[in-house]
C-alpha cells in the first residue's frame, strides 16, 4: 500500500502524465489540494476523465488531514493531486515527510510547475534567484518581504519570480495589476527606489493553458493591462543576456 503524490500540471484534466493517470485509477482513494493554485477546468471534469470520485482538501482540510491520509495509505492506495508539481508548493512536503516517519511507502509522479513554466518568457530558468509570494496587503499590512527579495536579487542581477496570493474558497485571486499596487505601496514606504513606474516588468497569466497570456513592459504600463483570468503570476528581470532581451521583447511587442 502505498502514499502517491502526484502532479497533475498546470491548465486542464489532460496535463496529467501517462503514469500518473493509470495510478490514479488504481487507487482506493483520490485527494486533490485546492488551495496552492487554480486549474483551468473543474473538479467534475477530473473527475469524469480520471474515473474517480476525488476527495476536495482546501488548507485547512489537507494540514488537519495528513495524519489521516498517511495512516490510509497504510492499508490502501491513496493519491493526493496536486496542481502543478507536487514539491512547487513547499506545503506539501511536510505529507511526504510524515509518510516517511510512518514507515509508509510513498512515490512522488512530477509534473510541469509554474517555476518552469516561466521559461517561456525567454528568461533563463539559472538565472532565476529567490522566488516569493505577494499576499493580500489586508493579512499583510507592513509587509515588506516581496520588496525585500527583489532587492536583494537586483542586487546580484538576477530574475524574481512572485506568485500572488489565492483564496480558492473566497474565488478571490491576486492579478498582476494589484501585486504590483502592492510593490508600489512598499516602496511609498520604504522610499529605496527599487519600483519605479519605468521598471522592466513581465505579468503572466495562465502559464501552460492555450489561452496563456505573457505581458512585458514598463510597470506604469503593465499595471493597466488586462491579464484576464487567474491565475497571474509576476515577474522582474535582473540583468539579461542579449538572447532574454530579444525574446522578452517580443511580449512587449504582443497585445
Amino acid at each position: 500500500m502505498t502514499l502517491y503524490l502526484i502532479g497533475i500540471g498546470l491548465s486542464t484534466e489532460k496535463d496529467i502524465t501517462v503514469k500518473g493517470l493509470e495510478i490514479i485509477k488504481k487507487c482506493d482513494k483520490v485527494y486533490l489540494e485546492n488551495y496552492t493554485s487554480l486549474l483551468q477546468c473543474s473538479l467534475s471534469d477530473l473527475e469524469r476523465f480520471y474515473g474517480k470520485k476525488i476527495i476536495l482538501a482546501d488548507r485547512a482540510t489537507s494540514e488537519q488531514k495528513d495524519e489521516e491520509i498517511v495512516k490510509e495509505a497504510k492499508t490502501a492506495d491513496v493519491a493526493f493531486l496536486v496542481i502543478g508539481d507536487p514539491f512547487s508548493a513547499t506545503t506539501h512536503i511536510e505529507l511526504f515527510k510524515l509518510a516517511k516517519e510512518k514507515k509508509v511507502p510513498v512515490e512522488v509522479i512530477h509534473n510541469a510547475s509554474v517555476l518552469t513554466a516561466v521559461g517561456i518568457t525567454g528568461l533563463q530558468l539559472y538565472k532565476f534567484g529567490r522566488a516569493t509570494s505577494i499576499p493580500f496587503p489586508e493579512d499583510h499590512p507592513q509587509l515588506e518581504t516581496p520588496y525585500t527579495v527583489l532587492k536583494e536579487n537586483q542586487q546580484i542581477g538576477l530574475h524574481t519570480l512572485f506568485l500572488l496570493d489565492l483564496k480558492p474558497d473566497q474565488q478571490k485571486f491576486m492579478t498582476v495589476n494589484q501585486a504590483l499596487e502592492v510593490l508600489e505601496t512598499i516602496e511609498a514606504r520604504k522610499k529605496e527606489n527599487i519600483i519605479q513606474k519605468n521598471l522592466l516588468v513581465i505579468g503572466c497569466a495562465r502559464l501552460g493553458s492555450e489561452d496563456a497570456v505573457i505581458k512585458a513592459g514598463p510597470l506604469e504600463e503593465i499595471k493597466n493591462h488586462n491579464f484576464g483570468k487567474p491565475p497571474h503570476c509576476l515577474i522582474i528581470p535582473g540583468k539579461m543576456h542579449f538572447m532574454e532581451e530579444e525574446v522578452v521583447r517580443f511580449y512587449s511587442e504582443s497585445p
